[in-house]
């Protein structure tokens, strides 16, 4: 049986004292541990990340099983970006804590099968805090990294690395080590034999100055129930044009047939945690991993029914394929996703703050 040491605390979640990693390997993870954690795997990641945590199954998800990520993540950073998610970004929180579906028991079955992917040794991360200029860093990340990550750091067909709970949790040593070794068969290069030690404190440096303190507690409205399920119960029909592939719908006709009153039903198909964080108003919270069990409860005498999620596809169409397969012949996906609905200043409803519920 695998034994998990803990060092993140109540500190940590407020952004207080300094980053550390937490313990990564005890011992070998338990077989019925990993067994129960591949299915949950299966059920809640393998959607964007992929069988196996091959990556890139939808929204550029990364690689859980890159050989370089799993040396140098930590059992206790897996944990937390499980348990917390990536504020801002499609990959929501899990932790019951946040209104996700998984307690802590069960995060950690997911980490122990992701760490049955490790085939390397972990890495011995340098300690201490980067003390590079970050100014040099701002620079070199413009000309060597903004390209995959970002101008601001926000992601691009890399990770957001200016998020707050990745930056809260990884320590300068995990981001000193992905930058000089990179990410093998990514994108990603190995950075140690092109720029001097120096640079690479550099960046690192720039890295950490980005980090910001977390509000991440849900708050907000409840969600409502399937009764309340319709918009405008009493509306006229939204007379949406042909779909985009028999498909999805565009945001703007969406938030036009909202303003003129018409009846209509939307379903967010992320966790709950990231309806809670923010969502389109008259939004019914039904998580993709749960969609099979709200067919019964949905009204069927012709209502549009509309899904959103934030990859922008992935997990609203699966919701769709769902309702589809149950007989409900009215269904889209609104195409850009919530994301850029929010980009666009169409109506939201946020739960958490505004800094931590809207894109970076």
């Amino acid at each position: 049986m695998r034994h998990y040491g803990w060092i993140v605390g109540a500190w940590l979640l407020l952004g207080c004292g300094p980053r550390v990693e937490t313990t990564v390997i005890e011992a070998m993870p338990d077989g019925d541990v990993v067994a129960e954690g591949h299915q949950l795997y299966d059920k809640y990641c393998k959607l964007c990340h992929a069988e196996g945590g091959k990556g890139y199954a939808a929204d550029d998800a990364n690689q859980l099983a890159n050989p370089e990520f799993l040396q140098a993540a930590s059992d206790g950073f897996l944990q937390m970006a499980i348990d917390q998610g990536r504020p801002g970004t499609p990959m929501a929180a899990y932790g019951k804590t946040f209104g996700g579906p998984l307690s802590h028991a069960e995060e950690h079955t997911i980490v122990a099968y992701l760490r049955s992917l490790q085939t390397k040794p972990s890495a011995r991360l340098e300690p201490g805090l980067a003390s590079g200029d970050a100014t040099r860093g701002a620079t070199l990340f413009q000309e060597h990294c903004s390209g995959c990550h970002g101008e601001t750091a926000q992601g691009s067909t890399a990770l957001s690395l200016n998020n707050p709970v990745f930056l809260l949790t990884a320590s300068d040593g995990y981001l000193r080590y992905a930058i000089e070794h990179g990410r093998s068969g990514t994108p990603m290069p190995a950075f140690a034999g092109d720029l001097e030690p120096k640079s690479i404190e550099d960046l690192t440096s720039f890295l950490r100055s980005l980090a910001r303190n977390v509000d991440s507690a849900p708050r907000g409205e409840m969600p409502p129930t399937f009764d309340q399920a319709v918009i405008h119960p009493n509306g006229p029909d939204p007379n949406f044009p042909a779909l985009r592939e028999g498909r999805f719908i565009a945001a703007e006709r969406v938030k036009d047939a909202l303003a003129r009153g018409a009846k209509l039903v939307l379903l967010d198909a992320r966790p709950t945690s990231e309806w809670l964080n923010s969502h389109i108003p008259g939004a019914l919270p039904v998580p993709y991993y749960d969609s099979n069990r709200m067919t019964a409860k949905l009204p069927r005498d012709g209502t549009w029914i509309l899904t959103y999620c934030g990859c922008p596809h992935a997990a609203s169409g699966s919701v769709m394929d769902t309702l589809r397969r149950e007989g409900f012949p009215r269904t889209a996906v609104i195409d850009e996703g919530i994301f850029e609905w929010i980009r666009r200043g169409y109506p939201i409803t946020y739960g958490r703050s505004a800094a931590v519920g809207a894109p970076p």
